[in-house]
């Protein structure tokens, strides 16, 4: 009888820890700018030469920044989205700042509400969480180009240009940093 009840439990035991390791397994990955695949996935789009490969990799950075530090923050940031998408601007404002007070660290968070910021033409409070973005992540094309849109809108084109080359650098095959520096280029009179 001790006998089975020692094997019993220890069976118990086996099959919690099997368990642990299996909803470990199940679990999803947080990652945000942190996540370990960025600097291979930011290497080959440097140098990839095919379109479709490049829209692939930019594909799986934006899911890695998108993917917050933990389920709370994906939560939230799966609202910002919905209220990007809707056009629901403030509502859009005030879950950034929700996002940015529980995780000052997490780079989408600031670099959302830099878009909310630009949408609602509050152009130098854009300029600053672009700038916190770029801190928390220097390889961030898409608050790059932001930088450079808001440049190009205030007419400072050597700036904006700036910015779409620092884009191109990053992500050389990127349609709408080559179009927005030839763009920048043309206002300042410079050939491409």
């Amino acid at each position: 009888m001790v006998r089975n009840k020692t094997v019993r439990r220890l069976f118990v035991a086996l099959l919690a820890f099997i368990g642990l390791i299996f909803n470990a397994a199940l679990a999803p990955a947080y990652a945000d700018q942190n996540a370990k695949e960025l600097p291979a996935l930011f290497e080959e789009l440097a140098v990839v030469s095919d379109q479709n490969r490049a829209n692939q990799i930019q594909q799986s950075v934006w899911e890695h920044w998108l993917t917050g530090p933990d389920e709370a923050a994906d939560a939230l940031m799966l609202q910002i989205q919905t209220a990007l998408q809707l056009g629901r601007h403030q509502v859009g404002l005030v879950l950034t700042n929700q996002l940015i007070d529980q995780y000052p660290d997490y780079a989408e968070g600031w670099n959302k509400r830099a878009t909310f910021f630009y949408l609602l033409n509050r152009l130098d409070e854009s300029v600053e969480d672009i700038q916190t973005t770029l801190n928390l992540e220097p390889n961030h094309f898409g608050a790059l180009s932001g930088l450079g849109l808001i440049l190009l809108r205030t007419g400072d084109a050597e700036g904006a240009l700036a910015a779409f080359e620092a884009v191109l650098e990053i992500n050389p095959l990127s349609a709408s940093a080559l179009q927005n520096a030839e763009q920048a280029r043309d206002q300042l009179g410079t050939e491409i």
